[in-house]
């Protein structure tokens, strides 16, 4: 008979290793999202590999789907992701999030949920029998972020979860929450909605991806808002300020907003004043520029579109701080587009407007364009909406002169009222 202090250590072991051999593997860091991300698609982290690679996807064109039937019917569940970003418990990792303020860099937040909706997007998409994906699946558009529930802080860590709730043909729309441990449990903080589109490996053309399937009242729910955004943003498209003039009431508007910027003493057109606690609107830019190097660059060597929308933000946000006087609170992120992407090597000219204001709300628009060198040609690849809150409740109010500064404060007012609304 063994002693009880030895059975006693040998229990100990015993539930020690079988905790090793059933335990589930932890979740992924974002670290391990994007290593996942690059062994998917066959990316080569080195830069000077990457034509190799590249002519390696090529070859995968043939093992893309002829029609959206020949692929299996996917759950929601068969998306969910997981990832955890230990801000709280690994202090060296918070130095690269925080900011001077003691706060948290939300475009490192950016950074991380386009990464963790394009790994969705693919667990979506996922073969088993190909040990790569065929598919060249990016960021179309972020249809929403809502960051109005709380505060983010720099020293607790934080949970992202999220997977697929609706497709299209060749689109998929992602939502992913943000979560905070906070008093023993995770507490949510941010809700995102991206939309992705998968394309063939020379990210040339659109390819098919797997149909969707709801189970459940919540699930069929979730699909319908989906299909409800898809609509939401073709009514949008249609009624750009770009492509149709502006409705009745905002014709009206922008008359008033003239009629109160011309000199009462002077019966002119060409006069104008500016009102009382008022700012010109082009007086409330400010301007960036970046070149764009291979460090930068996506899994499909490409600029990375979480890159570019931090580089926005930090532009926005650092406009809304100089034109509030204080520190601006961002409450969302709305309907930013891709238009094409940018490649390596490029000069990329930022240009920040605050188009809007409202008691102490700030509607800022970045505008991104890449400049060619050798032709000068300037091509836009981003138009970004953030509305912001200023610490002082009585900001300024910005006053467009020319009638493209007008558009520009209709648009942003569109977008302000569609943060707040939803």
């Amino acid at each position: 008979m063994l002693p009880p202090r030895f059975l006693s250590l040998r229990s100990t072991v015993s539930r020690a290793f079988y905790a090793r051999v059933v335990a589930p593997p932890p979740p992924p860091d974002m670290t391990e999202v994007r290593r996942r991300l690059m062994a998917i698609v066959g990316a080569s982290s080195n830069w000077r590999d990457h034509q190799q690679a590249l002519a390696e996807r090529v070859a995968l064109s043939s093992q893309l789907a002829g029609s959206q039937s020949e692929l299996p019917v996917r759950r929601m569940r068969d998306s969910y992701v997981e990832a955890h970003l230990p801000l709280g418990s690994q202090p060296l990792l918070k130095e690269k999030y925080i900011t001077f303020h003691n706060t948290v860099r939300f475009g490192r937040i950016l950074e991380d949920l386009d990464s963790l909706a394009v790994l969705i997007s693919y667990c979506h998409t996922h073969n088993d029998a190909l040990p790569r994906s065929p598919l060249s699946i990016v960021t179309a558009q972020v249809d929403k972020i809502d960051k109005r529930k709380h505060t983010i802080y720099p020293d607790r860590d934080v949970k992202f979860t999220g997977h697929v709730t609706w497709v299209g043909k060749s689109s998929i729309e992602a939502k992913m929450q943000m979560s905070q441990y906070y008093d023993g449990a995770y507490c949510p903080v941010l809700d995102a909605t991206f939309v992705m589109v998968a394309r063939d490996p020379e990210n040339k053309k659109a390819a098919f991806v797997n149909p969707l399937k709801p189970e459940g009242l919540e699930e069929e729910k979730l699909f319908r808002e989906g299909e409800k955004n898809k609509s939401r943003r073709e009514a949008l498209r249609t009624a750009s300020l770009l492509k149709v003039a502006p409705t009745d009431e905002e014709t009206k508007e922008v008359h008033s907003l003239f009629l109160n910027t011309l000199d009462s003493k002077m019966v002119s057109f060409q006069s104008r004043v500016l009102p009382p606690n008022s700012v010109w609107m082009e007086d409330a830019k400010l301007k960036g520029l970046e070149i764009c190097y291979p460090e930068e660059r996506n899994i499909y060597n490409k600029i990375f579109g979480g890159f570019l929308m931090r580089k926005a933000y930090e532009l926005g946000w650092s406009n809304a701080c100089i034109y509030g006087g204080g520190r601006p609170k961002l409450l969302g992120v709305d309907d930013i587009v891709f238009q094409k992407p940018v490649e390596i090597g490029s000069v990329l000219l930022l240009s920040s407007q605050v188009c809007y204001t409202e008691g102490k709300y700030i509607q800022i628009r970045v505008h991104t364009e890449v400049l060619d060198p050798l032709t000068r040609q300037h091509d836009t690849t981003n138009v970004f909406h953030f509305t912001f809150a200023s610490e002082g409740d009585h900001l300024p109010a910005v006053v467009p002169k020319s009638y493209g500064e007008f558009m520009l404060y209709l648009d942003g007012k569109r977008h302000f009222k569609q943060t707040l609304e939803h």
